[in-house]
């Protein structure tokens, strides 16, 4: 049975809007500096465990535009290889980037996708499609990459209103930029 996992980078006061610079915001690229290749190599392990890249609208558009045409290196490589999966009302297929569009419900159709065999489900950002999956109980691991960096304002990963979730810390890693990778399970 898959896992479906959640990996995204937040600033240490909570914010998630425009880390690689897409130009969403005037502070936009706050996590640039701290993508070391220590950290690019947390990332390749935990793409390579996947069959599947999860993402919606918003995060499909800018990491297809940027890094769907860069080639070169094992992380860049696995990224543009990996099947994904874009949870969108308003795309209409085909998608570039080896992509398809979830099909009708996404809940119902990650829930169906996570019964098959094989390997686990990787979704980056998307917090509002975060907070679909957290409704049904979707989410099997939380990884959130906390950065020592404070933007002030901004889209948060979780929403006011959104979904609780009781978790349990499963581990914490911190790497030499100053960035702490909390990895949480969900308790009952």
């Amino acid at each position: 049975m898959r896992k479906l996992k959640v990996s995204t980078l937040v600033t240490l006061d909570g914010v998630i809007q425009d880390p690689g610079g897409f130009g969403e915001t005037e502070q936009g690229g706050w996590a640039n500096p701290y993508f070391t290749e220590e950290a690019e190599k947390d990332s390749l392990e935990h793409l390579m465990e996947a069959d599947y890249f999860l993402c919606g609208r918003t995060t499909y558009e800018l990491l297809s535009k940027k890094w769907g045409k860069i080639k070169g290196g094992p992380y860049l490589e696995r990224m543009n290889s990996i099947p994904k999966l874009v949870a969108s009302r308003t795309l209409a297929e085909p998608l570039e980037w080896n992509a398809k569009l979830t099909s009708g419900d996404v809940a119902e159709e990650i829930a169906k996708l996570k019964l098959e065999p094989g390997k686990d489900i990787e979704m980056y950002g998307s917090a509002l499609l975060l907070q679909t999956l957290m409704k049904h109980g979707l989410v099997d691991e939380y990884r959130v990459w906390v950065h020592p960096f404070v933007i002030g304002g901004g889209r948060r990963l979780f929403i006011e209103g959104g979904h609780s979730a009781k978790l349990r810390l499963a581990s914490s890693k911190t790497l030499s930029s100053g960035v702490v990778i909390l990895t949480y399970d969900p308790v009952g």
